[in-house]
């Protein structure tokens, strides 16, 4: 038997989308060694690096980077397929959806600031949701909402802010948008 080599060529876009997504997770491990004043409350500083991808490269590559960031992010952190990992992904796919709706509206319709603010609401939503129905049905979580929509409103705006600035930022000439 002779062995056989396998060899996998990385293109470009599969480079870009690695390196976006160590910057995700940089973050996100980063956020992990905030204390949180009340659990579940972060800033999501990771969802930075997702809304800069969308706008520079595309809602598709956006999805890769969030995706792999939320699942690397729990394996470095040792919470994959945990309760915690589900909310995550629940938000994260959330915020992927909204996203992929708003995207496609007229680009004067939202900012950076306005699809931070979706995104983030989608998220936190998508975890009271997950909670109510499946960490703890029959507990009325009603009375928390107020706390949670308002931390999603704060970091929703901090982070858009964070991402317009951001996007005012020359870019190097070497990068291209790829669109969805």
């Amino acid at each position: 038997m002779t062995a056989s080599i396998i060899e996998l060529k990385a293109s470009l876009e599969d480079r870009r989308i690695a390196a976006l997504a160590a910057a995700g997770i940089g973050l996100t491990l980063a956020e992990a060694a905030i204390p949180l004043p009340i659990p579940g409350l972060k800033p999501g500083l990771a969802n930075i690096v997702t809304l800069l991808v969308l706008y520079r490269y595309g809602w598709r590559l956006a999805a890769w980077v969030a995706l792999l960031r939320i699942v690397a992010g729990a394996l470095f952190l040792g919470s994959f397929l945990t309760p915690t990992f589900a909310l995550s992904l629940a938000g994260g796919l959330a915020s992927l959806l909204i996203l992929a709706g708003a995207a496609r509206l007229p680009q004067t319709w939202f900012g950076p600031v306005g699809l931070s603010l979706l995104a983030a609401f989608g998220h936190i939503g998508a975890q009271l949701l997950l909670v109510d129905v499946w960490l703890m049905p029959g507990v009325s979580l009603i009375g928390l909402l107020p706390l949670f929509l308002g931390a999603a409103w704060v970091t929703g705006l901090i982070n858009g802010l964070i991402v317009a600035r951001l996007m005012q930022a020359p870019q190097p000439e070497s990068r291209q948008t790829v669109t969805a």
